[in-house]
Order: C-alpha cells, then structure tokens, then sequence
C-alpha cells in the first residue's frame, strides 16, 4: 500500500528542468532578432553600441560580438560628403576657369601676330568649348588643287609654330578642310585626300619647331563635309578651303 502511494506522488510531480535551456534559448532569440534589427540601420556607430551591451549582458565582456565590426567605426556624414563634392566641383571649375584665362592670353598672342603682319582676312581665332581655334584660309599655304605649303609660306607657318609654344604643352589638332568642287587629279582622287593631305604637311612644317613635341600633335581631313559657309557662291566656297588648328583646353 505505501509503494502504491508513494509511486502515485512520484507521477504527480513533473520533471521542469526542460524550462531552464527554453528560456536561454528564447533569450538567445531575441538578443539574436535586436541585433539583425540593429545592423539593418545605417547608423553604424549604434550598432557598435548594441554589440557592445550584449557583449558585456551574455559573454560577460568576451565572445563573438566582442570582434571588431565589419563595419567602418566612423562614416562620413552625409552633409560632409556634400561638402566634400561640391569642393571638388568648386576646385574643377576653378581649374577650368584658369585654363580659359590661358587660352585667352594665347588669343592675344596669335591676334598680335595677325594684326602685326597685316593678315586678319586670311587668319582669324575663336574660343571654343572645344578650345582654342585658328582658321587660316587655304590660299595663304597652298595654291589650288595642292596640298604643298608654298615657298613663301613656309616662313608664315614657321612663325606660328613658335606660338604654339606653351609650357606645359597642350595637345594640338590641324584639320584640313574643302569645298565641294569635285577634284580629280593625278595626285588626289577626292577633296578628302587632299584636305587630310594638306594638314599633315602643315603639321610637318609645324612641327619641325625644336621647341614643339610631336607627339602632341596630329591631323585629321574633312574634305567637304563640315563647311563653315555655303558652297552656292564663289565667297562661301572660299570660307570653306581652309586649315584649322584647334588647341584644345587641358584634361581637367
């Protein structure tokens, strides 16, 4: 009888040591689900704070989250970032501005020389976007139809050279370009080989300068195709034959 009895008191006491790891675990959880939540946020100097806490509340100072952040410790705010870019701007418009102020002073150079030596209606320069331009019509270097700088040119494009003497230097292009008379001769097939022609033997000229660096220069033909005036009258078709040296602004 006392067996019977003292096995029905073991059966009614149930076993609750199962409860103890449950809550760690669902402490674990929780601690696990804050710190997902907080590492979602930008804020990295938060998150930093929460491993912190949780170091020194579960690992008692040591453990995993004790390990340095993946995350930068310090970020930089968005209004210094802001800051930052527009000095950057501010500091690529200055240097553009100055680079300007530099082709200007080259304008004035070349216009100098024009003036000096009484050629404004064969030359004449213009700043660009793209840089600064000299125009120089066809029949001050070449007589028709040739793509030969004339004797008597050749001091003309010898003394230009020398304006193109800029310290650092710039990269210059020399474009030949035509109207859109056909031309067939023994020497040239079309006006695109003689306009490609015409540049490159300028630029030879050119760049026989000691004081000049070839390899920033080079020289394109456009032939007929970008003319500056009609090609429906004698005075347009003559705007059109003409060399082009473009000094271009520097990389910025």
């Amino acid at each position: 009888m006392m067996r019977r009895r003292r096995k029905k008191r073991d059966d009614e006491h149930i076993d609750e040591s199962w409860l103890i790891p449950y809550a760690d675990i669902l402490t674990l959880l929780l601690a696990l689900f804050i710190v997902l939540y907080a590492s979602s946020s930008v804020d990295a100097q938060k998150f930093q704070e929460l491993s912190k806490v949780f170091n020194e509340i579960f690992t008692d100072g040591s453990g995993i989250m004790q390990n340095e952040s993946p995350l930068p410790e310090k970020q930089v705010p968005i209004e210094e970032k802001d800051e930052s870019e527009k000095s950057k701007e501010d500091k690529k418009e200055a240097a553009a501005k100055r680079d300007q102020e530099e082709l200007k002073e080259i304008q004035t150079k070349i216009n100098h020389y024009i003036k000096s030596n009484n050629l404004e209606d064969q030359f004449a320069t213009k700043l660009t976007s793209e840089g600064l331009l000299l125009t120089i019509r066809d029949n001050v270097l070449f007589a028709s139809g040739s793509a030969s700088v004339g004797e008597s040119d050749i001091k003309v494009a010898m003394e230009l050279s020398q304006l193109l003497e800029m310290d650092p230097p710039r990269n210059v292009i020399i474009s030949g370009h035509t109207d859109n008379v056909p031309i067939t001769t023994a020497e040239f097939d079309s006006n695109w080989e003689l306009s490609v022609m015409r540049a490159v033997n300028f630029m030879k000229i050119i760049i026989k300068n000691d004081n000049l660096d070839p390899r920033w220069f080079s020289a394109k033909g456009f032939g007929e195709f970008q003319p500056i005036a009609s090609n429906d009258t004698s005075s347009g078709r003559s705007k059109n034959r003409r060399v082009e040296v473009l000094i271009l602004p520097r990389e910025i």
